[in-house]
């Protein structure tokens, strides 16, 4: 692809939230008029850099530069907001009916202009992402997730902005509606910079930036040709550096060498000098040319020893050393075939045993969810990992549709039969948003002293001030890491857990270690993920579909 101009330059740009924690720091780099991927690890300012090219983000100081007007999607959508409205075609709309409606106030011509074709404009539009014909009058509260979320992307790209940002399009979304926004992604006309960790959404990017320590670097190409050719830049890094480590040993070595050698010269010097009779002129001249030549000696080895270790620091700064998250879920003490849960609906069940995983999939609105609420709160005693929260039935109630959802229409229930439950919501909303994640970890374990739950965070990545910070104030994946750490720290250890979309706002590396850390787990899991690859990486024993509140055993593929 031929190199496009930039729609979107960062000179210097510097952002500071208000208790004085930097977010970003001196960016500089610029987006191409084409479809961008942005990656980095959580907590590096993905999400801030967006909203500083949106301008809803003042910086401290920078400037950004905007080849054309920027329109964003929004992340949080009021369930009381008319479709119409989410695609901002709700003003033309309801003049071009009032119209038709024999209304001739010129205010409604003001508002049509030249839409007059409104109507079946963004019908068709939200045809084409696969809502319904009727969508376009109803409420967001009255969609479902997946369908709200693609309302909202259909309304980006109705408006047609020159550049366009998606911020975790994709999170929460079934197999379906993500098929659906990779179809739009893929026709997408103008400047488009998506963040997200999903890997299918990147590979169907132009490019591919990374945030990295403040550092903005742009790769021409998808995903997986970026990681490709990181993994090359890194593996030659680190032979780099190993070779530039070891000159620097080569020169430390031969600048001792080269003292012991001017200092045995210097004794030799000073014995001859000592037996013969010369004119001390003489011997004077000699000993200062002897001295003038070991300076020059030791002033060549010097400067060799610290020439190499000058190009050792260019090399370990090329090298990444980045700490990963410490995933190490303790051992549960499951015997093997031990009974942990009952899953089923009116036609049959399934038995959960240790060690076993157990995947839950279906359509947004199925009633996953609630589901997953009903095991937790089907349990013999309270949760583990103080992520239990009181009236759990009724945070399920809103789920699968409400009280009439597929779900509440069916028998599909689910049983544990254990009382050691470690929950992480998808919603993360166990946790205290207004306490620090201490507090959050003390309420865990109340018997554990401050520096060793200091010790338990900086495991997840949660040292510093971060660690005092209200959680309200943290990004998705340094929640979803303290909710972790919460989940950890249970004593007794969780025998089940339940886990609900477990990648969602979780950055590539740290999703790693999760599936390492799953796959040692000795207890039971029983989990929600649309993540296809996810899944395909922890090879659950049992995959359970739900539809109209029906559970069917499923091959996953």
């Amino acid at each position: 692809m031929p190199h496009a101009s930039p729609a979107v330059v960062l000179d210097r740009v510097t952002f500071t939230w208000p208790d004085g924690t930097v977010a970003l720091d001196d960016v500089s780099g610029a987006f191409a008029a084409v479809r961008t991927g942005l990656i980095g690890r959580n907590g590096s300012g993905k999400s801030t850099l967006l909203g500083r090219i949106a301008g809803t983000r003042v910086p401290a100081s920078g400037t950004v530069f905007r080849s054309g007007t920027v329109d964003v999607m929004p992340q949080r959508l009021t369930a009381d907001t008319r479709v119409a409205a989410l695609l901002g075609v709700d003003a033309a709309l309801d003049a071009v009916r009032a119209i038709s409606s024999g209304d001739v106030d010129q205010r409604h011509f003001d508002a049509v202009g030249d839409d007059w074709d409104i109507e079946a404009r963004a019908t068709a539009a939200l045809a084409e992402a696969g809502l319904p014909e009727d969508a376009l009058d109803r409420r967001v509260g009255a969609l479902s997730g997946g369908e709200a979320v693609l309302a909202a992307l259909v309304g980006v790209r109705l408006r047609g902005a020159p550049i366009a940002l998606l911020d975790e399009p994709t999170n929460n979304l079934d197999r379906d509606a993500r098929a659906r926004v990779h179809d739009l992604v893929r026709s997408w006309r103008g400047t488009l910079v998506v963040v997200s960790h999903d890997t299918a959404l990147l590979e169907l990017m132009d490019e591919t930036a990374e945030l990295y320590a403040s550092s903005l670097s742009t790769f021409g190409g998808a995903y997986s040709a970026w990681r490709a050719a990181h993994e090359e830049q890194q593996a030659a890094a680190r032979q780099a550096e190993a070779a530039a480590r070891q000159q620097v040993r080569r020169e430390k070595r031969d600048r001792i060498h080269q003292e012991q050698v001017l200092a045995t010269r210097a004794a030799i010097g000073r014995k001859s000098a000592a037996d013969r009779r010369a004119p001390k002129i003489v011997l004077g001249e000699k000993k200062r040319a002897a001295q003038a030549s070991a300076g020059r000696l030791r002033v060549e080895a010097r400067d060799k020893e610290a020439e190499a270790r000058a190009v050792l620091d260019a090399t370990e700064r090329r090298v990444r050393d980045d700490e990963p998250v410490h995933i190490e879920l303790p051992d549960p003490d499951v015997a093997a075939g031990r009974r942990i849960a009952t899953i089923g609906d009116r036609e049959r069940s399934w038995t959960v045993q240790g060690p076993e995983r157990v995947a839950l999939i279906g359509p947004n609105g199925a009633g996953k969810t609630t589901l997953l609420e009903r095991l937790v709160a089907g349990g013999t005693g309270t949760p583990a990992g103080g992520l239990a929260v009181d009236g759990v039935h009724n945070s399920a109630s809103t789920a699968a549709g409400g009280p009439d959802g597929p779900l509440r229409r069916s028998c599909a229930d689910a049983t544990a039969h254990t009382d050691r439950i470690g929950y992480l919501s998808q919603r993360i909303d166990l946790l205290d948003e207004q306490a620090t994640p201490l507090e959050n970890l003390r309420r865990a374990a109340p018997g554990v002293g401050d520096v060793e739950l200091r010790n338990r965070l900086a495991r997840f990545l949660l040292r510093g001030d971060t660690v005092l910070r209200p959680v309200s104030a943290l990004s998705g994946g340094e929640r979803f890491r303290l909710a972790l750490a919460c989940l950890v720290m249970a004593d007794p250890p969780p025998q089940l857990l339940v886990l609900d979309e477990p990648t969602n706002n979780l950055d590539l590396d740290t999703v790693d270690q999760l599936v390492a850390a799953l796959a040692a787990f000795r207890g039971a899991v029983v989990l929600v993920s649309h993540d296809d690859g996810f899944l395909e990486r922890i090879r659950p024993h049992l995959v359970l579909e739900l539809r109209e509140g029906v559970l069917t055993e499923m091959r996953f593929e």
